[in-house]
């Protein structure tokens, strides 16, 4: 059974209205793009990280793993596995027939 959507501010900008789910923090595209794109990626082994802004606004999962790369300047096998396969589905869409 899914679990509820909640609607909030966002906890940053307390302006803009966020769709959660239940125990993710609120916060709006605007806030966490700048929160994300407040560093660059300059390791060799994380370039892939440097991708267009227009793929890190449509997914709150690639943010997340681009920030938790920020906090921590290390990424899992799991979690560069996990952002690869996100990107390559989100610049092919799949077909709706």
């Amino acid at each position: 059974m899914p679990r509820p959507k909640f609607k909030q501010k966002c906890k940053i900008c307390h302006q803009e209205w966020v769709v959660i789910n239940y125990r993710e923090f609120p916060i709006c595209i605007s806030c966490h793009m700048r929160q994300i794109m407040s560093e660059k990626v300059t390791a060799k082994k994380y370039l892939f990280l440097n991708i267009d802004k227009k793929l890190y606004e449509k997914s709150r999962f690639l943010r997340n793993i681009r920030q938790a790369y920020l906090m921590y300047h290390e990424l899992t096998k799991k979690q560069i596995d996990a952002f690869k396969k996100t990107i390559k589905d989100l610049k092919t869409p799949k077909s709706k027939d």
